[in-house]
């Protein structure tokens, strides 16, 4: 599908629809946003909807649309729509033949989560190393919990000296690798094409040996995209590999998880833990075995974005 070409913008206002709707209050556009965008850009004119209500009918004529997704039907109304930005990192959403099709382009906000991505990172890696989450239940129930804590496996460790396991070298992967390095960890990666580069790891590796980063590593990070190849990626067979004591942390997208087969290697003991703020159904249902076996966070790594002077629709 093609756009008109016989509707040149000259020097009428262009047409912005925001549409980013969820129901985590921070997530969602603030009032005050369209208001600064059209006093800084006053060529435009803004359509702001505080949800999904008008959609169908706005979309007609916006050549700009801001939003997390857009349904098939709706791109092939958009006849006049040019650009579409998601204020997410992740696009699998949008990646549908309406748009591959079309000469529509399309943004995302990916290198402004990285950094405080990255933190997010770093602080589950230490919580489990130190078994933070296991310290703070004890402490609720009062219990001193120094000889409960040391005999439970697998036993608390330094961090300096472990080797983490980095899936995905983008946005999230170069910080972590960065601030992993500055910790003393060993870093071993794996991406699409290591040609482009070791961004600072010890080794990496290309699709085909992405076993021997859940092999060697003690903490394995997932924080690659959702493409048909990396579905699942972390399996019942790859989880298998993995060291007795060795954790998973997802920050990417919740399909790079079996979570049947994560839960139960948790049971099993078949891991030392993991960490998840990502799930493939969210909210994470209230009877998953996941709460019980694993540190479950509903995206607290955002929260410091929505402080900072950046695009706080995130």
């Amino acid at each position: 599908m093609t756009r008109s070409s016989d509707d040149p913008i000259g020097n009428r206002p262009i047409r912005i629809l925001i549409c980013v709707h969820h129901p985590f209050d921070q997530w969602n556009a603030p009032s005050w946003f369209p208001e600064r965008l059209g006093r800084e850009f006053p060529q435009v004119r803004i359509v702001h909807l505080p949800d999904y209500q008008g959609v169908n009918e706005e979309i007609v004529d916006a050549e700009v649309v801001i939003a997390w997704s857009i349904r098939p039907e709706q791109i092939a109304a958009a006849k006049k729509l040019r650009w579409i930005h998601s204020p997410a990192a992740a696009v699998h959403q949008l990646i549908f033949p309406e748009l591959v099709n079309s000469d529509i382009v399309l943004t995302n906000a990916r290198e402004v989560h990285g950094p405080v991505v990255a933190e997010h990172v770093i602080a589950l890696i230490f919580a489990l190393a130190k078994k933070i989450p296991g310290s703070v239940r004890l402490q609720e129930k009062h219990v001193w919990g120094q000889q409960i804590l040391w005999d439970e496996l697998p036993r608390v460790r330094e961090v300096a000296g472990a080797t983490l396991g980095m899936v995905g070298l983008g946005s999230i992967g170069r910080p972590v690798v960065k601030s992993a390095k500055a910790l003393g960890m060993g870093v071993i990666a794996v991406r699409e094409h290591p040609e482009k580069g070791s961004e600072g790891a010890d080794a990496v590796f290309g699709p085909s040996q992405i076993d021997e980063v859940f092999r060697q590593a003690d903490y394995v990070v997932l924080a690659a995209p959702v493409t048909a190849s990396t579905k699942a990626i972390a399996n019942a067979e790859r989880l298998a590999l993995m060291k007795l004591d060795a954790c998973l942390i997802n920050v990417g997208r919740g399909p790079l998880v079996d979570e049947p087969a994560l839960a139960d290697a948790l049971r099993e003991k078949k891991i030392g833990g993991a960490a998840l703020d990502v799930f493939p159904k969210e909210p994470l249902v209230a009877d998953s075995p996941l709460w019980e076996r694993s540190m479950c966070f509903p995206k607290s790594r955002w929260s410091p974005i929505l402080r900072c002077g950046t695009y706080p629709i995130c």
